[in-house]
């Protein structure tokens, strides 16, 4: 909202990256980083504390991983969650899938551009999903080797048939696998906000969804989503 600034803690074992974090985004108009953590346990309690709008956690931290950082923020069961994006380097990204159903509401490599870090906060202040290019790549590498009957295990995709979606439900669930933001599937698509609303209320009812993130989760897991080219 215009006007309001958006709280951000940021949780990563080395201290450099979490200065270089926050010199970026306390560098942003409207962004300011309000606690760090350098491990998991106080990235929780100081979440728990502050009740941030966003969430920066490296994967790998001592005591509480950032997957079960996420999933104790954002996870299924959790009353008031919070928006946690989650950051990691190039070799860690097959955790992705894991991040999303966990409830992140972002993945981000360590290599990211400023920008990239900056317009991940701010979708997931807005609740949306933002995934890094990179790790689109990679995902959809994965699904290349699924059509060629080479595909790494938990590549699942009798469930695109069995959930009852619409061409059109499927179009959107594969832009909201990618990052599109509702506005950028709505221009792709030439559809309303509006419209675009109600699909996403009736996509996830029928994948049994809490939200978009989880949507981009289940994409993913049953191989939603067209490989490129």
């Amino acid at each position: 909202m215009p006007g309001m600034s958006i709280d951000v803690v940021v949780a990563d074992d080395q201290e450099l990256v979490r200065a270089g974090f926050r010199m970026i985004l306390d560098a942003q108009p409207g962004i300011e980083v309000v606690g760090e953590a350098a491990d998991g346990v106080e990235c929780v309690e100081l979440a728990h504390r502050l009740r941030p709008q966003v969430v920066l956690a490296d994967i790998r931290m001592p005591r509480l991983d950032g997957l079960e950082v996420t999933r104790r923020l954002a996870g299924p069961g959790v009353a008031d969650p919070l928006n946690v994006v989650v950051i990691t380097t190039f070799d860690q990204d097959d955790y992705v899938r894991t991040a999303l159903r966990n409830g992140a509401c972002g993945f981000l490599l360590k290599d990211a551009t400023p920008a990239l870090l900056v317009e991940a906060v701010h979708a997931a202040a807005r609740g949306d999903a933002l995934v890094s290019p990179a790790v689109t790549v990679r995902l959809l590498k994965r699904l290349e080797l699924a059509e060629s009957g080479t595909a790494p295990s938990g590549v699942e995709t009798s469930g695109v048939e069995a959930s009852g979606l619409s061409v059109r439900e499927l179009d959107i669930v594969r832009l909201i696998a990618v990052g599109r933001t509702n506005q950028e599937i709505c221009d792709e698509l030439f559809l309303s906000l509006s419209t675009v609303k109600t699909y996403l209320g009736r996509i996830q009812a029928k994948v049994e969804a809490r939200n978009r993130v989880e949507i981009a989760a289940w994409a993913w897991e049953h191989g939603a989503v067209r490989p490129a080219g």
